[in-house]
């Protein structure tokens, strides 16, 4: 498994040479571009743009993990829901252009005026849509376990199940409702077939399971990024380097 970052809160202020510098100094091995942040890898990038962010990291020892979005299906409103698959689709675009493999959407909730196995067979219509466009460019749909009721662990099988497509896959996200009895092993076996992406947060948090996690993710063959989502720093190559460390420790490596 590979250490990366998320730039949501730790990397928000930070451009693309300061990204590359500090995970390179912190022995991070590839990064998860959040939209909207200062990095401003966007929709709007003409196309020497986006070639110039492609070879930064290519240039780099930094692997460019994934783009993150916060494109979601579950509205009531058709229009909106429609606005947020193409939306996908331009994003899906734009991480073929730059060079990262994968996408990051989630679902974000379940309207109180819908049955909820309705919401869920929307958002995987949706996710069906989009993973196949992705797949024609060699982009892949990643759907992080987010919001209220969808991050459900059964409800987020039952999506999967909905979107019947073999371009969109699992983000694992670390929430503490995954949690059963000290375990997350039953939540983990729900979805384990799909994961293609891991978000880890705040390793201290002794609530959570972390070796668990990590020795299910070894065990299932996973062999890809997991992700750190932590809070800033005024010292973040100290706290990064002290995160690494952590996260060595809990998976076992010297």
């Amino acid at each position: 498994m590979k250490l990366g970052l998320v730039t949501y809160n730790m990397a928000k202020e930070w451009d693309v040479p300061t990204i590359i510098e500090n995970c390179t100094a912190t022995g991070f091995q590839g990064v998860e571009l959040r939209t909207t942040h200062a990095h401003k890898v966007e929709v709007d990038l003409s196309a020497s743009e986006r070639q110039e962010v492609r070879k930064r990291f290519e240039d780099s020892p930094i692997e460019l993990a994934g783009l993150g979005s916060a494109f979601d299906y579950h509205s009531t409103d058709a229009d909106e829901v429609r606005r947020n698959i193409e939306g996908t689709k331009e994003y899906s675009q734009l991480a073929a252009d730059v060079g990262a493999p994968g996408v990051k959407v989630r679902p974000n909730g379940l309207p109180e005026s819908v049955p909820v196995e309705a919401t869920l067979e929307q958002i995987g219509r949706s996710l069906r849509e989009c993973g196949e466009f992705a797949k024609n460019i060699g982009v892949q749909i990643r759907v992080e376990v987010h919001g209220r009721g969808t991050s459900h662990i059964p409800h987020m099988r039952a999506i999967m199940e909905a979107t019947a497509h073999d371009n969109v896959f699992v983000c694992w996200n670390s929430n503490q409702g995954e949690v059963e009895n000290g375990s997350i092993e039953d939540s983990f076996n729900l979805v384990k077939d799909w994961l293609q992406l891991v978000h880890i947060n705040e390793l201290h948090r002794e609530e959570y399971p972390w070796r668990e996690l990590f020795t299910l993710l070894k065990a299932s063959g996973y062999s890809g990024y997991c992700l750190a989502e932590i809070p800033g720093s005024s010292d973040p190559i100290r706290v990064m380097n002290y995160y690494r460390a952590l996260w060595k420790a809990f998976c076992g490596e010297r």
